[in-house]
């Protein structure tokens, strides 16, 4: 198992990858991208059992993810390549023309990784909701992981699938909301504000955690926590506190880089800030 300190170093070019990538096309979202990486790090090199070597969409006796808020796809990419799901060198056509890397993950290009389209926000939670409930009929004792933004949880359809969940007592499910406090048009307060969230996620009956999501160790033991409240009864949802555009300073306390790319010189300062570990692509 890789220590905190290599989990680490992955972060930081997961997160040369993802500036680079939006840079190429001067298109897509580098911030809740950036604030995430330590996560989906987490995730797929510490926590999930995962085959990426034979990747199948059932994800039978497998833990799987979902990414709701596909925005973030240029994270979720770099994850899936530099944990073996695909040539880290695809990442170089990110949004390009007939690239299977779209801007939100999509299903038609059968990209190793990918099991549902998420451009549409809202609905990954649903998703997730049925896979797990297909691994408890099938005695499949695999974990279901999400992740959702917190503009995200203004959607309806949100609060909808938290209450089947509690209700049918889904409990091989492990939920996280990336909680920035900014969206696109601003700060969550500002546009919508979700008030006390923690209590929300309890009154509509999940087992609540909260964590730092940028910081490594705090990831990985909370997330391990989570595991061992599994199988009591009700889901359970993880407030992940994270900075937008976390590691590069000019990206961070704002959410004008929610989905800005970086020109060259902003590019070069970034990449300044951020140790080349595994080798750019």
């Amino acid at each position: 198992m890789p220590t905190i300190v290599e989990l680490e170093k992955t972060a930081s070019q997961v997160r040369r990858d993802i500036v680079r990538m939006v840079n190429g096309v001067m298109s897509g979202h580098p911030g809740g991208s950036l604030g995430c990486a330590d996560y989906l790090v987490a995730l797929y090199f510490e926590i999930m059992k995962h085959n990426a070597a034979d990747f199948n969409m059932d994800g039978t006796d497998e833990d799987i993810f979902f990414l709701s808020n596909g925005h973030i796809s240029p994270v979720f990419y770099s994850v899936l390549a530099r944990s073996g799901y695909f040539d880290v060198s695809e990442l170089a056509t990110f949004r390009k023309l007939n690239t299977r890397l779209q801007g939100h993950p999509t299903t038609h290009e059968g990209l190793e990784g990918i099991r549902i389209a998420s451009g549409s926000l809202g609905q990954g939670l649903s998703v997730a909701i049925g896979a797990a409930e297909t691994k408890k009929l099938n005695n499949d004792k695999g974990i279901v992981f999400t992740l959702h933004g917190d503009g995200e949880i203004q959607e309806g359809q949100i609060w909808e699938a938290a209450m089947y969940a509690a209700h049918n007592k889904i409990d091989n499910l492990i939920s996280a909301i990336d909680y920035n406090h900014k969206q696109i048009d601003g700060d969550i307060s500002d546009v919508l504000d979700l008030g006390d969230i923690k209590a929300k996620w309890q009154a509509f009956g999940w087992d609540v955690m909260e964590m730092n999501g940028n910081n490594m160790q705090e990831v990985v033991n909370k997330v391990n926590k989570a595991k061992t409240h599994l199988g009591k009864g009700k889901p359970v949802m993880i407030i992940m506190k994270t900075e937008m555009g976390q590691g590069v300073d000019y990206m961070m306390g704002t959410h004008k880089w929610h989905g800005n790319a970086p020109n060259e010189e902003q590019l070069a300062s970034a990449l300044g800030q951020l140790e080349e570990t595994l080798g750019d692509y």
